[in-house]
């Protein structure tokens, strides 16, 4: 708690045979946030903006989109200027429909913009802007990064909360794989519960699940929590990147 963050590099939508990358970034690299470190290498101009939606990732996690996403306008066609629709949409100049997608020739500043936007038919699913991205600031080259999601964040002040999310799915595990929410924290003595940080209090339960929903380590369905195969991977992971005395305290 909360989440580990990768930055891909997918595509470059400038001209990097005229506008090469002085940084020397390649297709495929990654760069990666795991809550106390940034592992790989970082331009220093795209850290600004990384820093910032990785940032937001790593609190908000899978649930995270960009503001821009609710705009509708994503999926109106392009449109010019006519007046005399001004008394129909309400605008200065008024608008005819463009019931048509417009395709520019490459390097355009529209190729800056997600491709399922402003086509007519209009995309079919409210997909357009949901990818979290950034684009390097140097837009003749332009090098597309989409972030995801990859774990928990297991170091910094993250950890205390990762381990108990590791105690809560191997003792559910041990229980047959499923336990009912309410009866998670009887899962525990009085020591574990109160005395180690943080408390095992239901306002903390309930969030810490929720992560664990959202990267389909474990299920909620009808109050009953059951740990997935890819929680039960998880927790063995971490019992081999553990210590002994660590295993034994958490009692895993």
């Amino acid at each position: 708690m909360p989440f580990k963050v990768k930055a891909t590099l997918v595509a470059w939508l400038g001209n990097i045979e005229r506008y090469p990358c002085h940084f020397c970034y390649e297709l495929g690299e990654e760069i990666i946030f795991d809550g106390e470190r940034i592992h790989g290498r970082i331009c220093p101009d795209l850290l600004p903006p990384l820093a910032e939606k990785a940032m937001n990732m790593h609190v908000a996690g899978p649930r995270y989109v960009d503001p821009g996403y609710y705009y509708p306008f994503w999926y109106a066609p392009p449109s010019v200027p006519d007046e005399s629709k001004s008394v129909y949409d309400g605008t200065k100049f008024g608008f005819q429909n463009v019931l048509k997608t417009i395709e520019e020739p490459p390097y355009h500043v529209r190729h800056l913009q997600d491709p399922k936007s402003f086509n007519w038919p209009p995309n079919p699913k409210r997909t357009v802007a949901k990818d979290v991205s950034v684009i390097c600031p140097d837009q003749r080259s332009s090098g597309l990064f989409n972030l995801e999601v990859i774990d928990l964040s297991d170091t910094g002040m993250d950890l205390p909360y990762f381990r108990r999310q590791m105690t809560i799915m191997d003792r559910a595990a041990k229980k047959g794989g499923s336990v009912s929410v309410n009866e998670i924290g009887n899962m525990y003595d009085d020591f574990e519960l109160m005395e180690i940080y943080p408390p095992l209090v239901r306002e903390m339960i309930e969030p810490l699940i929720e992560e664990l929903v959202l990267l389909k380590m474990a299920t909620v369905e009808d109050g009953v929590l059951t740990v997935t195969e890819k929680g039960r991977e998880r927790v063995a992971r971490f019992k081999t990147e553990t210590t002994p005395d660590v295993i034994e305290a958490l009692k895993l």
